[in-house]
């Protein structure tokens, strides 16, 4: 199975859950839609619907798994195949000290063999697509030759697919955020690896913000993943379909989309979910137009209370002026 590398939305801890990626899929019909990270424990051990369920509008959609242990990564994607993920990715990036304490996550920068042997495991486990999702290095570990000495004996194993944040991460001294933000960027080397490994699928990761920019920037490269862009944005998606993949279509105007979410949030709402569970992966909708502040004060004032609901988000949104929106937002 095959799926398209175009474009993605990154797994992000706490954002992309079930609700955010179907808000998502209202603004790209094309792009690769990630979870967040679950542990392969929880998938064998935890409550397996509450974890794994998705809607069909999700797809594709592509499951993150942390782990170490082979055994217990193989079964994790025995179980996720089955549930129907269209891919399922390691995760070889995550420094913050729960991932540090199940040794997993970026410190498998560490541990390349291990790291094979998971995906060996994997692989042999289902017949969905195993890739990974790495830095370009960690602590003092770190250059070019580093990163390929990592990807090399992946790639021996079977691995043909790897996610690149471009910087590497320090398992000490900063926090997650900050491992976002501070170590610099190094889109030469995601490059570098692509044009000396050809036969490999290469993503890049990390920074990226404008869509348009962004695909005359990959060159050779086989897709690009944004994260934190999407979210604290998302309307950028909106152009993903256009950029990336050709579509002919005109993207969807910010209040079309509010009006799309309506039948969903009715539908989590009469599941005993409140208003803010789904409205607070919207909040970024309409940044920097006229009225965004005020549509973003409305949600975090009102969406936690226990009455509401699709007339608390369309109100909301009136208080928005978009030069998209031709027809009246109460139509």
């Amino acid at each position: 199975m095959s799926l398209e590398k175009n474009f993605s939305v990154a797994p992000m801890m706490d954002w992309t859950d079930r609700h955010c990626r179907y808000f998502h899929r209202l603004l790209t019909s094309r792009a690769l839609l990630y979870t967040e990270m679950l542990t392969a424990d929880a998938v064998i051990h935890g409550d397996r619907a509450y974890l794994l369920d998705f809607s069909p509008a999700e797809n594709p959609i592509a499951l993150q798994l942390g782990g170490a242990e082979p055994a217990k990564m193989a079964e994790a994607a025995r179980i996720a195949a089955g549930w129907g993920y269209d891919e399922i990715n390691i995760n070889v990036g995550c420094p913050s000290d729960r991932v540090q304490r199940g040794r997993f996550g970026a410190c498998l920068m560490l541990e390349p063999d291990t790291v094979a042997a998971c995906f060996d495991a994997m692989q042999a486990a289902v017949t969905v697509p195993i890739t990974v999702k790495c830095r370009i290095g960690v602590d003092d570990q770190e250059g070019y030759d580093y990163l390929r000495r990592f990807v090399d004996p992946v790639a021996a194993a079977g691995c043909r697919t790897f996610i690149v944040h471009a910087r590497k991460a320090y398992l000490q001294g900063l926090s997650p955020k900050e491992n976002r933000d501070i170590p610099p960027l190094h889109y030469d080397y995601v490059h570098r690896l692509k044009a000396e490994r050809p036969e490999l699928t290469i993503v890049l990761n990390g920074g990226l913000k404008d869509v348009a920019g962004t695909k005359a920037h990959i060159g050779d490269l086989n897709g690009a993943m944004f994260g934190r862009e999407a979210y604290q944005n998302p309307y950028c998606l909106a152009d993903v379909d256009r950029v990336f993949f050709g579509a002919a279509a005109e993207p969807p105007s910010r209040h079309g989309v509010v009006r799309a979410m309506l039948p969903y949030v009715e539908a989590q709402l009469a599941k005993g979910l409140r208003l803010q569970t789904v409205s607070r992966h919207m909040i970024g909708l309409f940044q920097g137009l006229p009225g965004a502040r005020a549509w973003r004060r409305y949600l975090s004032e009102n969406a936690h209370r226990p009455d509401a609901g699709t007339t608390t988000l369309m109100a909301a949104a009136a208080l928005v002026q978009d030069p998209q929106q031709s027809e009246d937002i109460a139509s």
